[in-house]
């Protein structure tokens, strides 16, 4: 007893990384030298935050208020940040890291892994309704503004299916070839964001700012756009494999964990300021009127803007972050949906036949064909893309937020998480949890 009390007294967070990874300083600093692994998850991460969520929070935020971002932010961006940094050590402390799911199962039991299994699974089927739907609606918008047709395109089913097999073949080959072009379309489409949000500061309006609103009513509608506010900058789909990947290079997991930890805070970091930005000088720059009928039009804020402007320059630069951010976002999506799938399709297979017996070149081709008819039928029934972010904000609470915690409160090597924060990234996690039924009250 008198050996085991003061250890368990000294809290393991206080001693430096170099003494628990098992290193000299000289050693440690060697072993987290940022390199071009580090920059490239840097620049991945970014890249899976730059989507939907900020090409439609400008209209969403222009429809609420800004008060009512400005609440949502307060509440959200860094909870974000610390329910992110849970997710991390959470997965990385695991003995071992091979899928998130995995780690749930060996932590919790395979019911648990089974069931975070299918919530990712449906979570990604929602963003390819979300980006299937933007990238047929907003590419036939930008057609019709710039003159190239005399009417939208989009209402022409054949032009989604084409544009769905189209970006699908492109996603279907392979991860590598889609990871080369990542970092000039992130860097591009990053710049892009922060010289958008230069060139609307001439157009600002403070009529726009509006009037503050009643402390009941901001904090609904500040609960009801927090999905909204999370997935402008949100990043933790890239999360898992960025850990697992550190975690299969590097022989110490203290090393693994502070290589994840600091891409994730210099993701964080970027696109804090430059998304923040953004979306205050846009919503200065548009009306609740054009707000309105952009959320109507089930249209993003960079295509209402494209269509009441004449500066060219806008308009290029609208497109270019529109295509970039929705096409790269919905290739991310993809793959990650195509290895859902196909673990999923697997392990019922595997339950009627032998492994072996499995053809496994006809699962993909049906997978590729699933997630085809999926996103075509999304476009068809122009489904409402701003609706389907509030509708996933469980998923996002639960997989982000009250799982980590459960895990916090229930591992004893992971006890030494709980705090204030644990708090925070509860009320978090219910607070994602009940904003659709606020958002549909």
């Amino acid at each position: 007893m008198s050996v085991t009390v003061p250890t368990q007294t000294l809290p393991i967070t206080k001693e430096p990384p170099h003494v628990k990874a098992g290193m000299t300083a000289t050693e440690w600093k060697a072993a987290t030298k940022f390199d071009s692994t580090d920059w490239g998850w840097v620049i991945m991460s970014i890249g899976m935050a730059i989507g939907a969520g900020i090409v439609f929070l400008p209209v969403k935020v222009g429809v609420l208020g800004i008060w009512v971002f400005l609440a949502s932010a307060v509440i959200g961006y860094p909870a974000m940040y610390l329910f992110q940094r849970l997710f991390i050590n959470t997965l990385s402390t695991s003995p071992k890291c091979q899928d998130y799911a995995g780690v749930i199962s060996g932590y919790l039991g395979n019911k648990w892994g089974a069931l975070l299994g299918v919530l990712y699974f449906i979570m990604l089927v929602i963003w390819v309704f979300v980006y299937s739907t933007a990238i047929n609606n907003d590419s036939a918008s930008f057609l019709h503004s710039f003159g190239i047709t005399e009417g939208l395109l989009s209402e022409n089913p054949l032009y989604g299916l084409a544009l769905v097999c189209a970006l699908v073949a492109i996603a279907s080959r392979g991860e590598k070839i889609l990871f080369k072009v990542s970092t000039g379309l992130v860097l591009i489409k990053l710049c892009t964001v922060a010289l958008l949000g230069f060139m609307m500061v001439e157009k600002w309006d403070l009529a726009n700012i509006g009037t503050v609103p009643t402390a009941g009513a901001g904090l609904k509608d500040a609960i009801e756009l927090l999905p909204f506010t999370l997935t402008s900058i949100l990043f933790i789909q890239s999360l898992s494999p960025m850990v697992i990947s550190y975690r299969s290079k590097e022989k110490s997991i203290e090393v693994a964990r502070f290589k994840a930890m600091r891409a994730m805070n210099i993701a964080f970091g970027i696109l804090f300021v430059t998304v923040f930005f953004y979306a205050i000088s846009f919503t200065l720059a548009m009306s609740h009127e054009q707000a309105v009928r952009a959320a109507n039009e089930n249209i993003s804020a960079l295509a209402m803007v494209a269509q009441g402007m004449d500066g060219t320059t806008l308009k290029l630069l609208s497109l270019m972050l529109n295509i970039f951010s929705v096409m790269t976002a919905f290739f991310g999506v993809y793959l990650g949906f195509r290895d859902s799938c196909q673990g999923l399709a697997m392990l019922a297979l595997k339950k009627v036949m032998p492994e072996e017996q499995i053809n496994k070149d006809l699962v993909t081709k049906g997978i590729i064909l699933f997630a085809i008819l999926m996103a075509w039928g999304a476009i068809v029934l122009n489904l409402p893309v701003l609706s389907f972010t509030s509708v996933c904000s469980p998923i996002f609470g639960l997989i982000g937020c009250l799982i980590p915690a459960y895990l916090v409160y229930q591992v004893p090597s992971l006890h030494k998480y709980k705090g204030a924060s644990l708090y925070l990234i509860i009320a978090t996690g219910i607070l994602l949890c009940i904003s659709p039924f606020i958002a549909f009250s």
